[in-house]
């Protein structure tokens, strides 16, 4: 139940209202703990973000990734069961990203084949509490009056594949976070934002009216050494699959690794909930674990 106060504050400065409201249940919710160790923090405050629900950048997804990739429009009617033309005349997109603690990253860098037991923890309990995010989220904005929808939470999402992407979601968390000027693409198809590419995204579509963020890069891959100078490969090294190569990430390489590698428990205690779905080792011991090295690299030739 919202106070007065915070009722007041969505009213007269929703976008801030938003953003306050995601940091402090990330900040205080107990589900953001490792569940065997209570005090280790599994995420540090978040990077939130808007987009505006029409940008066409929605529509361009529908050719670079699939026609079956929603639009916001698309995914707030099918979650409220309505025709996209009784939706209102302006939607936006919250896009908030949770950068992993150092000590996970830490850990995570002194393995060369397999993630490190905190990180395996941070990818099975880690989207456990983004999912409690999203929920918040959602019901924070129909308590106000708003209509929201969280895609990833939805009976229709799904994952699918294709000849010119292989795996993809209907709904895509780095690409509405990329429309949100969150960041840029990588070799390793990761996700760099400013704080590194050790994360982990959520997003909800709502009929609130939020100023878009913008995107200042000037391009989809503007953010990776390797694409801006071919000066980094450090996650081609990384990889213990040989999934990443100057040519791209094989997505098909990396899942045939993953199966390989089976069962992870993530603890006797838990040792019944987890297999590994990623190793997340070109995402660490590398320059954009923690910050975007082209500003570095530029900050130095400057």
């Amino acid at each position: 139940m919202l106070s007065p106060e915070k009722r007041e504050q969505f009213q007269k400065e929703p976008a801030q209202a938003i953003e306050d409201d995601i940091r402090a249940f990330v900040r205080t919710s107990p589900l953001n703990r490792m569940p065997s160790t209570r005090e280790l923090v599994v995420f540090d405050e978040p990077l939130v973000r808007f987009a505006d629900g029409d940008d066409p950048l929605y529509d361009q997804y529908k050719t670079i990734i699939s026609a079956a990739h929603l639009t916001p429009r698309e995914a707030l009617a099918l979650g409220l069961d309505r025709a996209i033309e009784d939706l209102p005349a302006r939607i936006s997109v919250i896009s908030w990203v949770l950068p992993i603690t150092g000590e996970t990253r830490r850990s995570n860098r002194m393995e060369k084949e397999v993630p490190s037991r905190r990180w395996s923890h941070t990818r099975y309990y880690g989207e456990e509490f983004n999912d409690a995010v999203r929920k918040h989220v959602v019901e924070v904005l129909t308590e106000v009056g708003a209509l929201a929808v969280a895609p990833m939470l939805q009976p229709y999402f799904r994952t699918m594949s294709n000849e010119q992407v292989g795996l993809f979601s209907n709904w895509s968390e780095r690409h509405t976070a990329y429309a949100a000027g969150h960041g840029t693409f990588s070799l390793s198809d990761g996700f760099i934002t400013k704080r590194g590419i050790a994360h982990r995204c959520g997003s909800v579509v709502t009929d609130m009216p939020l100023p878009p963020s913008g995107r200042t890069y000037t391009d989809h891959l503007s953010n990776c050494l390797f694409y801006v100078d071919g000066s980094c490969k450090a996650c081609i090294a990384r990889c213990p699959a040989g999934a990443i190569t100057e040519q791209g990430h094989s997505k098909a390489k990396c899942m045939t690794y993953l199966r390989t590698i089976g069962y992870l428990p993530l603890s006797e205690e838990y040792k019944d909930e987890s297999s590994v779905y990623g190793c997340g080792l070109c995402q660490t011991n590398v320059p954009c674990e923690y910050r975007i090295p082209t500003k570095v690299e530029k900050m130095r030739k400057g």
